[in-house]
């Protein structure tokens, strides 16, 4: 097994999930906040940010798409070693991640059903950068407003007209992270 595969997990299990799951929460209930995130050292070209969510989040029955330049021999076997989750194709995944431009069109990810909207498609879009300032975001956990560096905004409105069913995002670079729920307007 390569050396990449075995490092760059949990220290402590148990601790650095917990703090980890709480900040994807934190900025899931609170859209467009930037939350900081550690604990995971994933192999390049993930950032720490999102290498800490799939261990957090994957294990063995998450299905999970690497897109573009993450799909790499290195990230597959980290990926493998510390959560189990089985790799797979856009229309399976209930997580996917890389790069914006690598992870489009969005029309290939599971939505959910009316029965089963929870059955969509989590994306973790891996930026080169990360800042509230941008597009204009309104909804449930936003006071008033938010603004937060999106690749663009047609898609994301489109994401919201299709509520209660759509894609969740999960932005993250470097050490950070923000999240935008389907049930947010952007503007």
């Amino acid at each position: 097994m390569q050396a990449t595969a075995l490092a760059g997990g949990f220290d402590a299990p148990a601790t650095q999930s917990a703090h980890a799951f709480r900040r994807v929460m934190e900025a899931m209930a609170r859209p467009g906040t930037i939350q900081d995130i550690q604990g995971g050292a994933p192999p390049a070209p993930l950032s720490v940010a999102a290498g800490t969510v799939l261990l957090t989040l994957c294990d063995t029955d998450t299905p999970v798409y690497l897109a573009g330049k993450a799909d790499t021999d290195d990230v597959r076997a980290w990926l493998a070693f510390h959560t189990g989750a089985p790799l797979t194709g856009p229309s399976h995944a209930m997580f996917a991640v890389g790069a914006w431009d690598a992870l489009l069109p969005l029309s290939r990810y599971p939505i959910g059903t009316p029965e089963y909207p929870d059955r969509a498609t989590t994306l973790i879009v891996d930026c080169a950068a990360l800042a509230a300032s941008g597009s204009t975001l309104r909804g449930p956990g936003i006071k008033s407003d938010a603004t937060l560096s999106l690749p663009e905004t047609r898609a994301f409105q489109a994401n919201r007209a299709l509520f209660p069913l759509g894609l969740d995002f999960i932005f993250t670079c470097g050490d950070r992270l923000a999240a935008l729920p389907r049930s947010t307007e952007v503007f």
